[in-house]
């Protein structure tokens, strides 16, 4: 069987089988996610105060301690210190350590973009001499991409690095900007212009002469977390020092981000389950009106609105997480040519990656401003977590490149990996023409989510037929077109969500029956119709801009066919929904309670 092709699920079915789903995990899942809300509950929560006032030495000796446990060597390979686990492994510590807060995001750079450059693009001395320490915890690494004046334009960075005449070390000058750790780091991964032109990583080590950092960043929130300027005055790096080759430093960055967007959706997934858990409770103790805010309708809708858009994410997630184990398993990372293999398998689901980020960041805005509305008035104050967790939450839409540039990357992708024979997107796209205008508009659905599966295979077809018109008219000019590169972006990361929900509903189904998958179903039914009508808009919107007069009407039409679907009554199901999640206080799956079924 050939592993999965990055972007192929725009243009293929795809066998439910083969997607990894959380249902799927093993005895050994479960013991490392336990052993991470252990962690979290008996060492990193009596200490979130302290955390939060910024007390380095706390934090680096709980990081340590997390090191002693194994949750710091997750994704580095066993040769090297690490315990070289799956990616669903680390995607599950990822997601269970969101109630540390801070001390996450200080663990995330860490293990994530600190700790994965060396993983991948490492030489063998330089894997030998910085994993171990970095997996146990005795050195803290911190990621430098950003600068002053260069931010998503990450090659329009300033800082240089010239060569000595002999060849044996390199002088780094420039400032990085907003680095995560940066108070306590030992180990920087700094991106500068080798000869001032070839964009390069170098491995820079705090105690190098040269090195400080600047103040500390006041924050809007993630306040327990360090992060401070990295200032380089003539700091001679050894040439063994370089990471990979000279100019190789666009592929270390752009493919260690892609890491770092799908680890940054792992972690907003645990957000969005908290922010259920804590708004429920709250809804069952408040009253007003002489009964319990829970039994409000409206109150319902939103907690069944959290309730689904969370299972929405962790379907995703997941997923995303099983193709990367897939795509990973054949990198050998004591070979010689480590790199290449390992920039291959991670472009290889870049796309994804940017999808899980805009979905994941955007979902727990909506899942966190959702449950603080919840809480009314107190939802303000700092006493209730929701406070903090709203504030904490917005940086991760600007977080790896903000959401705005991965828009534009998501359709960019596809497209040049159509361009380069990788993904017959064009075929497929010219095939459509012939089949649209012969659609039978009318069609009877009575299997659990006969419809639904339908309109997913609709949703592909509007994304071709808008995108097929959009590359048409625009050509090569297309990436100036941001407002409908947007609602393509928009369209493929609906498609993946609806699928992703899709398949693992199906999934569960066939393994447990209809009744166990009950909230799946409805939680799925109402997202793929609710994500319709928002497709269904943004077709309009994009077409009305491509085409004019008789021909716009024409692809209206076509539009109409393609959209057309019964209704189904989404108050009802929500209401469903909202029960069970009012019932447990917490995220549901699939939990049966009596008479509501």
């Amino acid at each position: 069987m050939s592993k999965p092709v990055g972007g192929s699920f725009i243009i293929d079915d795809i066998d439910y089988n083969l997607v990894v789903t959380p249902e799927d995990f093993t005895e050994e899942h479960r013991m490392i996610a336990q052993t991470t809300e252990d962690f979290v509950a008996g060492d990193i929560v009596p200490h979130d105060e302290e955390i939060e006032k910024l007390d380095y030495e706390l934090t680096v000796r709980l990081l340590r301690k997390a090191g002693e446990l194994g949750l710091l060597g997750a994704d580095v390979p066993e040769p090297y210190g690490g315990l070289g686990l799956d990616k669903v492994s680390s995607t599950l510590i990822s997601e269970k350590l969101t109630p540390a807060s801070s001390f996450a995001l200080s663990v995330g750079a860490h293990v994530g973009i600190g700790t994965l450059p060396i993983v991948y693009f490492g030489t063998e001395e330089q894997k030998r001499k910085y994993l171990p320490l970095l997996a146990s915890g005795e050195k803290i690494a911190a990621y430098c991409l950003t600068e002053p004046s260069s931010g998503s334009d990450a090659l329009g960075a300033k800082t240089t690095a010239i060569r000595s005449d002999d060849g044996t070390y390199y002088t780094l000058n420039g400032t990085k900007q907003f680095i995560t750790n940066a108070g306590f780091a030992d180990v920087f991964i700094v991106y500068a212009k080798a000869g001032g032109t070839d964009f390069s990583t170098f491995i820079v080590e705090r105690t190098m002469e040269g090195v400080s950092v600047g103040p500390e960043e006041k924050k809007m929130g993630i306040k327990g977390s360090s992060t401070r300027p990295l200032i380089l005055e003539d700091v001679k790096v050894p040439a063994e020092n370089l990471l990979w080759e000279t100019g190789k430093g666009h592929l270390i960055a752009f493919n260690i981000l892609n890491i770092g967007r799908f680890k940054l959706a792992a972690g907003r997934l645990g957000g969005c389950k908290d922010a259920i858990g804590y708004a429920a409770k709250y809804a069952n103790e408040r009253s007003q009106f002489g009964r319990k805010i829970s039994s409000f309708p409206l109150i319902g809708a939103k907690l069944a609105e959290m309730n689904t858009r969370t299972f929405v994410l962790e379907s995703m997630v997941y997923r995303t997480a099983g193709l990367f184990d897939e795509g990973l398993a054949d990198v050998d990372y004591e070979s010689p040519n480590v790199g290449y293999q390992s920039a291959k398998a991670i472009a290889e689901y870049a796309l994804e990656c940017s999808i899980n980020k805009v979905f994941g960041s955007e979902t727990l805005d909506a899942v966190i401003d959702e449950g603080l509305q919840i809480h009314g008035g107190y939802g303000f104050i700092q006493e209730y977590r929701i406070e903090r967790m709203y504030r904490d939450s917005r940086i991760n839409r600007i977080f790896e490149g903000t959401n705005e540039i991965n828009r534009s990357l998501i359709p960019g992708t596809l497209v040049k990996r159509a361009l380069k024979g990788e993904l017959p997107l064009m075929e497929k796209a010219r095939a459509l023409q012939s089949d649209l205008l012969s659609l039978v508009p009318g069609q009877h659905f009575e299997g659990t989510l006969e419809q639904e599966t339908h309109l997913l295979a609709m949703a592909k077809k509007i994304f071709l037929l808008v995108g097929a018109q959009a590359v048409q008219k625009y050509q090569t000019k297309l990436e100036q077109e941001q407002e409908v590169l947007s609602h393509l972006a928009d369209m493929l990361i609906s498609v993946y969500a609806m699928e992703s929900a899709l398949l693992r509903t199906r999934k569960l189904i066939d393994r447990s029956g209809e009744a166990k998958a009950k909230n799946a179903a409805d939680m799925t039914s109402v997202f793929v119709h609710e994500t319709m009508d928002r497709i269904e808009d943004w077709a309009k919107e994009s077409l009305a801009a491509l085409e004019s007069g008789d021909m716009l009407r024409t692809q209206l039409s076509v539009l109409k066919k393609l959209t057309r679907r019964t209704p189904v009554n989404r108050i009802e199901i929500k209401r469903r929904i909202a029960a069970r999640v009012v019932e447990a206080e917490r995220y549901v799956l699939s939990q049966i309670l009596q008479g509501l079924e």
